[in-house]
């Protein structure tokens, strides 16, 4: 039986899950809705996954997590490699495209930039302050517009004049775009504008400071918008390469650092009918007060997290 690897990645909007073979191969694929759950979304997501896996010629010998809620994941699943979001996207995108020298990825909340110099991550930056440069920004104005976010590119695309937008953050950009409906400016210049903005936000905040070398990779949900990625084009003045699975960068490397690693761990799809629950007590054993995350399974208490000190590290 062939060996399999599994990647989990959860943020803050969405979960994505892959299954890899030895070569890098995706036998599996979910991208879904966190919903503020992300306890059901890992429990829907292996639920999903397992639909779609192959039991009779591979079994997951190891699984990796990564994103926000990466700890926990690897709790419910029991993860043999839990990595940070710059690390797992590194690795990812690095192993699909060797020559990268720059990754710009741009999710549902936040978005980071990676440098990247032979193969290795040598600077990064996160933005999680500003909405104006995530897709939650670009699905707000797409419904003050009354379109899907999903159409956005393609009208973008039409525009030969893009409404200028202001980009400095969410509250001006919405305010300058109620403006430019008002002043009867066409809804694909709008539409474009709106694209642009968002480019010109994350090269502003996010990239500020930054040496922006080809190729470039763009990954993360906004990268399957055609409007954004003509933007980078134009204001970088390099293509943009957009992998068919960007989307699922950040479970690709998790899946891939799981593979590298020496540890192994037969993984077991009954975590999807198990009962899973979380608890937040203060520690209160010295004056950090430190608030400690408990994790139960079943009723049982599995895992822990949170304090600061050794006092807390027999927790109970």
């Amino acid at each position: 039986m062939d060996h399999a690897y599994l990647g989990i990645d959860v943020g803050s909007i969405s979960t994505k899950g892959v299954i890899i073979d030895r070569d890098n191969h995706i036998l599996g694929s979910e991208y879904i809705w966190t919903e503020g759950n992300p306890i059901w979304a890992v429990k829907e997501l292996i639920r999903r996954l397992e639909q779609q896996f192959d039991k009779e010629h591979y079994k997951i010998v190891a699984t990796g997590t990564t994103g926000s809620a990466r700890k926990l994941a690897g709790t419910i699943v029991g993860a043999t490699m839990v990595k940070n979001e710059i690390t797992a996207h590194a690795v990812g995108t690095t192993t699909f495209y060797p020559n990268v020298r720059t990754i710009l990825e741009i999710g549902g909340q936040d978005s980071k930039i990676i440098l990247v110099e032979n193969g290795v991550a040598v600077d990064y930056a996160m933005n999680t302050l500003c909405a104006a440069g995530t897709g939650a920004f670009l699905s707000s104005q797409a419904k003050r517009l009354g379109i899907d976010v999903e159409e956005i590119g393609a009208i973008a695309l039409t525009s030969k004049h893009p409404t200028p937008i202001a980009a400095r953050c969410t509250v001006f950009a919405e305010s300058d775009l109620v403006h430019k409906i008002q002043n009867g400016h066409e809804r694909k210049d709008i539409i474009a504008g709106v694209c642009n903005a968002v480019a010109a936000n994350y090269l502003n905040n996010v990239g500020k400071g930054k040496k922006i070398e080809s190729p470039v990779v763009f990954q993360g949900g906004v990268s399957k918008n055609a409007g954004v990625v003509a933007a980078f084009e134009n204001m970088l003045g390099c293509k943009v390469i957009v992998d068919e699975n960007g989307h699922l960068m950040g479970a690709l490397g998790a899946a891939i650092l799981a593979k590298k690693s020496d540890k192994r761990k037969e993984f077991d799809f009954s975590v999807e009918d198990m009962e899973f629950r979380t608890r937040e007590v203060l520690c209160g054993r010295c004056t950090n007060n430190c608030e400690i995350i408990c994790v139960y399974r079943n009723g049982m208490m599995i895992d822990f997290w949170g304090n600061r000190c050794e006092r807390g590290a027999n927790f109970k």
